[in-house]
């Protein structure tokens, strides 16, 4: 299997899962105004699931180091498969609140508070889980994305019709993306080996090709329930049905299951650093995806065009605060 042995290698992955955590939500505003979320989201789950299986039967299983896919299945702790599913619930009900959130309030708002919300908590908790690096220089990473988050939080209420009613829903909707998605990451890392040499793997550990397709299997049954459920009883707007998804374009339903690989490749790239970053940096780096949807957000979607004025600068300070913090991050590795 493909494997990464060196801390410069990680980083590099980690700022691809950035683009890809941060990009695949334009495939929902590609799809379309009139394709609802609820609809779009069954598509971008079987994108992840077809990723996962294909990233498991080819790097995960090609080459002669590590251990294949099939094999590494076959001698798997069954209580560490169980928690790789249960990573995926988990990660499954806080990203269908942030779908949610971003046909409210917009990729803008939903990815800063949200998913900059979950970088503070899944750092904390994966840090606490596995504490390496300067602990000190984590602490002062977070607390520039938590700036980051108050500043655009203020952007998004400058702008007109926002302070009330469906603007309070996408904020609290991100927020409670933003909790759960801290506590995902952890229930999949804690099933990889950690040993020194990522070719040999602990015994009945996960390599992280196995890891990712379980997560996804945990994905794709929670999503039958969790799914259902809010296509009966939507956040906004009237119920939709099978039928409606029936009568999707074949151009909507592929704009979905791309948005699905795409975050998928992000994903196994990032457990795949994982090892020589710690979990902790990776996720926290990767979780730089914030930034990019936000750059989407602001200037190719436009989406505080109508903001009042002023509300650009907090935009500026906004980027200027995820940045310092991902440095920072990246700095406390080697310290």
């Amino acid at each position: 299997m493909f494997v990464v042995e060196s801390y410069p290698l990680a980083v590099v992955l980690c700022f691809l899962t950035m683009l890809c955590w941060g990009s695949w939500a334009n495939t929902q505003k590609l799809a379309g105004k009139s394709w609802r979320f609820e609809l779009f989201y069954w598509d971008y789950v079987f994108g992840v699931v077809i990723l996962a299986t294909i990233s498991a039967f080819t790097l995960g299983s090609l080459g002669e180091a590590g251990q294949g896919f099939a094999g590494n299945v076959a001698q798997a702790d069954k209580g560490l498969i169980v928690s790789a599913i249960l990573g995926g619930v988990v990660f499954n009900l806080a990203n269908i609140l942030l779908v949610a959130a971003i046909a409210i309030a917009g990729m803008s708002v939903a990815f800063p508070v949200g998913i900059g919300l979950a970088l503070v908590v899944g750092v904390g908790v994966n840090y606490y889980s596995n504490p390496e690096g300067h602990a000190l220089l984590l602490l002062v990473g977070v607390a520039l994305v938590v700036a980051a988050i108050v500043l655009d939080a203020i952007a998004y209420r400058r702008l007109p019709g926002q302070s009330q009613g469906v603007s309070t829903k996408g904020l609290v909707l991100s927020l409670l993306c933003g909790i759960l998605m801290g506590f995902f990451y952890l229930l999949v890392a804690r099933t990889l080996s950690s040993g020194p040499d990522p070719k040999v793997l602990d015994p009945g550990t996960l390599s992280p090709y196995t890891a990712v397709f379980f997560f996804t299997i945990g994905i794709l049954a929670s999503n039958l329930i969790f799914n259902t459920v809010i296509m009966a009883k939507p956040f906004v707007g009237d119920p939709v049905t099978w039928a409606d998804y029936g009568r999707g374009t074949t151009t909507q339903h592929a704009v979905g299951i791309l948005g699905g690989m795409i975050w998928c490749v992000g994903m196994t790239l990032n457990i795949i650093a994982a090892g020589p970053a710690t979990p902790a940096i990776s996720y926290g780096l990767g979780q730089g995806a914030t930034m990019v949807a936000a750059i989407w957000g602001v200037f190719v979607w436009r989406e505080f065009r109508d903001a009042t004025p002023g509300t650009n600068r907090l935009l500026a300070l906004m980027f200027l605060c995820f940045l310092a913090g991902l440095a920072v991050i990246i700095v406390a590795r080697n310290l």
